[in-house]
């Protein structure tokens, strides 16, 4: 089995993408720790497979669902005099991506 190593490094770019921040030694710990999730997968790669069928559902259940029909669409005026900001017929919500603006 190789093992999958990963640096600090890249554990702290992957925390920042997520918005996180670690002291050092929280960061050692998950560096460590997600080490050793990737073996885990590195592992699971390793199994033969080739003669096993594959399983979509360990059930016989079957999903009965509804039908999807629209109820209550022309609420919209009622759901927009709710929300705390709306503009040109939307609901305005707060921007969560860094440089896009309003």
């Amino acid at each position: 089995m190789s093992e999958t190593t990963i640096s600090k490094e890249e554990v702290a770019h992957v925390a920042k993408l997520a918005k996180l921040s670690f002291d050092d030694s929280e960061l050692t710990q998950f560096t460590t720790q997600l080490g050793d999730i990737l073996n885990i997968f590195n592992t699971l790669g390793e199994v033969d497979t080739a003669a096993v069928e594959p399983t979509y559902s360990v059930t016989e259940n079957v999903n009965h669902l509804r039908d999807d029909v629209a109820h209550n669409w022309h609420q919209k005026q009622g759901l927009l005099e709710n929300a705390p900001l709306a503009s040109a017929g939307l609901i305005k919500v707060p921007a969560i991506l860094e440089d896009e603006g309003e």
